[in-house]
């Protein structure tokens, strides 16, 4: 288990919201510094694929964690049970405006579409959809479908990958084209060299350069799985979120399995809120996580000064004010012990700048 989430869980509220923000900064500062602004230009160029994870708001699901990539390559899309319509006009938005930047540039889109469960136990599985694997495995593959509908279907440019996450160990299970699967569980003691061969078999259609630039996160996967086997992860595998975050720039949430982040990615915001909060209560009741207060943390990015900064901080307090009446009104229990914290975070350099109405719910 990481160090610091195993001593974090346990604090008190305000050493937890402290420690944090502070990992804020130090997730600012490490993006601003010269030499990991050069290490992912390098990787960049090395690997010219466009990365986008399509994911549930689930803690335990973090991608550039059990790939071991550096942050800052993978865009990620974070919703209830990884649920997503990209008929919707913002996350096709988003999502289109993602593919072409990438176009533009001369690179193509991976897009990986994640449905996550436990194989220990099914109760751990998906609370999106209710622990059925077959109902978000069927919900990926529409994504999938939607994505040749709006990209192409020859795959050439954006390449859609239904990618199952096993939260008890990390592993990455891809589907292929004819229903075949590379599942990183079965490759633990067995040579990387082979998985490029074993991934052309799985999906021959995939471009050459998409393939070389999944490959690293097949080999990070494996490698991190590796390392966890044997390992006793009892406090990883089951739910210990004590934060709530509604919006978008959580990108120093590099801690597995401490927050729940939902994105305005569909129609219904307050279900994935509720059904937050609904966790975040059972993990109190089960004593995971203390029961004397959760955070609420609304962040929305901008790229510039002036108006855009003010029209984020504008979204960020109407997320905030939403979320805490969703709450207020499925568990009014748990908004008695609400901190809330409304952020805006400039894009660029990854700064998260607290706005002036913090306030505890009391």
């Amino acid at each position: 288990m990481h160090p610091t989430l195993s001593l974090l869980h346990n604090q008190p509220i305000a050493q937890r919201i402290d420690a944090l923000l502070d990992l804020s900064r130090q997730h600012a500062e490490r993006f601003c510094s010269p030499d990991a602004w050069l290490a992912r230009q390098r990787y960049l160029a090395q690997h010219t694929t466009s990365i986008v994870v399509m994911k549930c708001m689930d803690g335990r699901i973090h991608i550039p964690h059990a790939t071991r990539t550096p942050l800052g390559i993978i865009t990620p899309f974070r919703n209830l049970g990884g649920i997503f319509d990209l008929g919707w006009p913002y996350l096709g938005e988003l999502l289109t405006e993602s593919v072409l930047q990438a176009a533009n540039s001369g690179r193509a889109t991976l897009m990986l579409i994640t449905y996550h469960f436990s194989s220990g136990h099914t109760a751990r599985g998906c609370a999106g959809f209710n622990c059925d694997t077959d109902a978000a495995k069927t919900h990926a593959y529409g994504i999938a479908k939607q994505a040749g509908e709006l990209f192409g279907h020859d795959h050439q440019q954006v390449y859609p990958l239904v990618c199952g996450f096993e939260t008890d160990s990390d592993a990455m299970i891809l589907h292929g084209q004819q229903g075949d699967v590379l599942d990183m569980r079965d490759w633990v003691g067995q040579p990387a060299s082979e998985l490029p061969a074993t991934l052309a078999r799985l999906c021959p259609d995939m471009p050459a350069d998409i393939q070389r630039d999944l490959l690293p996160l097949l080999i990070g996967n494996l490698a991190h799985v590796t390392a966890l086997n044997g390992v006793a992860r009892e406090l990883e595998i089951e739910h210990r979120e004590w934060v709530i975050c509604v919006g978008r720039g959580f990108d120093f949430l590099h801690l597995p399995n401490t927050a729940l982040i939902i994105g305005p990615y569909g129609p219904d915001l307050a279900e994935p809120i509720a059904t937050a909060a609904t966790i975040i209560a059972t993990n109190m009741r089960a004593g995971r996580i203390p029961d004397d207060r959760f955070m609420l943390l609304a962040s929305t990015p901008y790229q510039h000064s002036g108006v855009d900064r003010a029209r984020a901080a504008l979204k960020s307090r109407f997320l905030s004010d939403f979320a805490e009446q969703v709450i207020r009104r499925h568990h009014p229990e748990l908004a008695d012990i609400m901190r809330r914290h409304t952020a805006v975070v400039h894009w660029p350099t990854r700064r998260m700048d607290s706005l002036d109405d913090v306030s505890t719910s009391n």
